[in-house]
């Protein structure tokens, strides 16, 4: 496992489109539909990933109070999967099931998504006002595997408080999000 942060772009950036497959409803979705009606977060996560793994808990709790104020919730895989089989569609939809996800998994085979949002690791975090500009690009939290710092989702739950509240992100203070490198096909 390569320790790899988030990719530092400006913030302020308008989400880009997409489109993708959901392999837990079998259904094609698209940033249009998901992200309409409010403030979004996406995160590039994958199942094998150990840094995922260890927030997916605290992470899948933090998504359904966030999807109950309002706000969208997105999660992507991009990993290619023939390395890495248990990041494939059908392990996706059962990690969604069993953990109760009330939001999309979405499957980016292509990798455009991944590349297109310049994400780096799993997991890899932006937040996006209403307009669809990304506000916080950054960290869960400080936990990490083995870092015995509790897994509590702070950084993210202080970001979207702000945002519902119409306050003002601070840039400062946005700590890069930290994991697995997304496993990139050969080009």
């Amino acid at each position: 496992m390569a320790r790899t942060p988030t990719t530092a772009v400006p913030l302020g950036f308008q989400a880009p489109a997409f489109e993708l497959p959901n392999p837990v409803n079998g259904l094609t979705q698209t940033s249009e539909g998901l992200m309409s009606g409010g403030p979004t977060v996406i995160v590039f996560m994958c199942n094998h990933c150990p840094f995922v793994v260890h927030i997916l808990e605290e992470f899948v709790r933090f998504a359904h109070e966030a999807i109950d104020k309002g706000v969208n919730v997105i999660a992507i895989s991009s990993n290619e999967v023939t390395g890495y089989p248990m990041d494939g569609p059908e392990h996706m939809a059962a990690l969604a099931k069993e953990h109760g996800f009330r939001f999309p998994y979405l499957y980016d085979e292509s990798q455009d998504i991944a590349k297109a949002y310049e994400a780096a690791c799993t997991p890899d975090f932006s937040v996006f006002d209403a307009n669809q500009r990304c506000v916080y690009r950054g960290q869960f939290d400080g936990a990490r595997p083995g870092n015995d710092i509790p897994v509590t989702g702070a950084d993210m739950r202080r970001v979207l408080d702000l945002l519902l509240a119409g306050q003002a992100i601070p840039e400062e203070g946005q700590i890069p999000s930290l994991g697995c490198n997304i496993k990139w096909k050969p080009e």
